[in-house]
């Protein structure tokens, strides 16, 4: 959820006030994350200017010294492994810093000139044009996705320079408030109707810590990437409404296509839902019992728990994959005919949820010769009975 308008624009007064983060915090109860992610899009805003330098930056006394290495004729590369920098560092610091007037590198006028820069919040490329700014909130008026407005622009206006916009500029100036001076409205013009811009650049999280001993994808049997052998299986959550937090496991095994669903009346941490899940599987024949892949929702950080109790082997698929779980996705988008989104899922009986469950695997499938999942799993019961029943009797 993001925060409230006025708690945002309290914090943009403030950063642009130039006080610090942790005053920022104190004063508006905004988290500190969320103050650093703002500062973020305002164009990094530095730090008041009796702050300290952070070490990652150069100091004064280095560029100091470069200036007397490199007046010497020492190389870049020797600079800099005489300061312990990177030698890409020093020749950034020479060819941003270089004073053209005096045709030398002067460390005073370099530290000013760095430091200021660092203070100052970037006017967006919007802000500075009125045409091209009209010409983004036509364009976004009539349904054009950012891409295709930067893309169209080179063949409207092919000789102006000026008329040039990426995509991701674009949606800084719609969801970046009051920076934008795009309009908060045509939030709603955009197809996804999103309030909030979502991160670019890595996509990894930070799923890895937050799930202890995480065991990708890439690590399970090579057996589960067909659907040839039976037992593996793929879960997921399906959310409620927001203010009822509530949510309904669901389970679905490659094979045979036969669905579980997961009763979480008392919410959905991960102890109910490895509970939930530890529940399912013991009864469950060992053949039809042997892995699962979920996606990589906090939800299953207690995996551990439900391998030490069933033996299942828990495996994660990587993030923004749902192609990695295709059979659970696919089951999803059916169980919203029942399960439909904005519901407050928890008025769901266990009996509700079985019945629903019973109606997907009684349903025929194309991918199974029109039989049902239930009759292809009874099937396949039937045959594991058979081969038990064969070892007991040999001598």
């Amino acid at each position: 959820m993001g925060i409230e308008v006025d708690a945002r624009e309290a914090v943009i007064r403030l950063l642009l006030n130039e006080q610090r983060v942790i005053d920022i915090v104190d004063r508006t109860g905004v988290s500190e994350s969320t103050v650093y992610r703002i500062r973020k899009r305002l164009g990094h805003m530095c730090r008041p200017a009796d702050c300290e330098y952070d070490s990652r930056y150069l100091n004064l006394l280095e560029r100091r010294e470069i200036a007397r290495l490199h007046e010497q004729g020492v190389s870049i590369r020797q600079i800099a492994s005489r300061l312990g920098r990177s030698p890409s560092t020093i020749s950034r610091e020479l060819r941003r810093h270089w004073h053209e007037s005096f045709d030398t590198y002067l460390p005073e006028f370099a530290h000013h000139q760095a430091w200021t820069n660092q203070r100052r919040a970037k006017p967006s490329k919007i802000s500075l044009h009125q045409r091209l700014r009209e010409y983004v909130q036509q364009k976004l008026n009539v349904r054009l996705s950012p891409e295709q407005i930067s893309g169209r622009l080179l063949i409207d206006h092919p000789q102006e320079e000026q008329m040039r916009i990426s995509a991701e500029s674009i949606y800084q100036s719609i969801y970046v408030y009051p920076r934008g001076e795009l309009t908060r409205e045509l939030k709603a013009t955009l197809r996804t109707k999103r309030t909030r811009r979502r991160t670019r650049g890595s996509r990894h999280t930070s799923a890895d810590t937050r799930i202890p001993n995480l065991v990708s994808i890439h690590q399970r049997p090579d057996e589960v990437a067909g659907r040839a052998v039976p037992g593996h299986h793929e879960g997921d959550l399906i959310k409620g409404s927001t203010a009822s937090n509530s949510a309904v496991g669901t389970i679905v095994e490659r094979h045979t296509g036969f669905v579980s669903l997961l009763h979480l009346p008392d919410g959905w941490a991960s102890d109910q839902v490895v509970s939930a899940a530890i529940e399912q599987f013991e009864a469950l024949p060992a053949f039809f019992a042997k892995t699962l892949t979920w996606d990589r929702g906090t939800e299953m950080s207690h995996h551990q728990q439900l391998t030490k109790a069933t033996g299942i082997g828990v495996y994660f698929a990587d993030p923004y994959k749902p192609q990695q779980r295709p059979s659970n996705e696919n089951t999803n988008g059916l169980l919203r005919e029942y399960l439909p989104k904005g519901e407050d899922l928890s008025r769901y009986s266990r009996t509700d949820l079985h019945a629903i469950a019973e109606q997907l695997n009684d349903r025929p499938r194309k991918r199974l010769g029109f039989y049902t999942p239930r009759e292809v799993f009874t099937k396949l019961l039937n045959q594991d009975l058979e081969n038990q029943e064969r070892v007991a009797t040999t001598p």
